[in-house]
């Protein structure tokens, strides 16, 4: 199929077997997410309900809601998919707790079965920018998980999020 828009014909792309890699994750889902170093250092605790549908094979929407520490609500979406010409999966988030859009560039790790998201955003003392990891990992039919990094300056990674998520029956 084309259209014409403004004389230029433009193609519809076709799902990719890269594109499949999405389609374990389809469906209704319970979180609960982990965080290190609230305000007072101890970890911070965040659960709800996920939902994950496709814009037919081409990208994969994840869309969060739930509650976070001290009761306060809050709603994110990712937009995730694999990018034809750039070869290379990528997408974006966006939250009700932050003004900030996180875009994502990434590859599958070996086994095909982490998904390894790198990124910029603020650094959590708010002195400028760090590079950061989200590890998405399909653990089996009914979990996923969702790991989140941030490089510290001497180049190594720490681990400050764990994220779980079981597939409502």
């Amino acid at each position: 199929l084309c259209l014409w828009v403004a004389g230029y014909t433009i193609m519809f792309a076709t799902p990719q077997k890269e594109h499949e890699w999405f389609q374990d994750l389809m469906g209704e889902w319970h979180f609960v997410h982990e965080c290190s170093g609230g305000p007072d250092g101890s970890p911070m605790r965040a659960e709800g309900d996920i939902s994950v549908s496709s814009l037919q094979g081409m990208w994969t929407l994840i869309k969060m809601s739930g509650l976070g520490p001290e009761g306060k609500p809050f709603t994110s979406l990712f937009t995730l998919g694999y990018d034809i010409e750039q070869q290379k999966y990528v997408g974006t988030f966006v939250g009700s707790m932050m003004s900030q859009m996180w875009l994502y560039e990434g590859q599958l790790d070996e086994t095909g079965q982490k998904l390894i998201l790198n990124t910029v955003g603020p650094r959590m003392d708010g002195a400028g920018k760090a590079n950061y990891q989200d590890v998405l990992e399909k653990v089996d039919a009914d979990r996923w998980k969702l790991d989140s990094f941030i490089q510290n300056d001497d180049g190594t990674w720490m681990h400050f999020m764990e994220s779980l998520h079981t597939r409502k029956s």
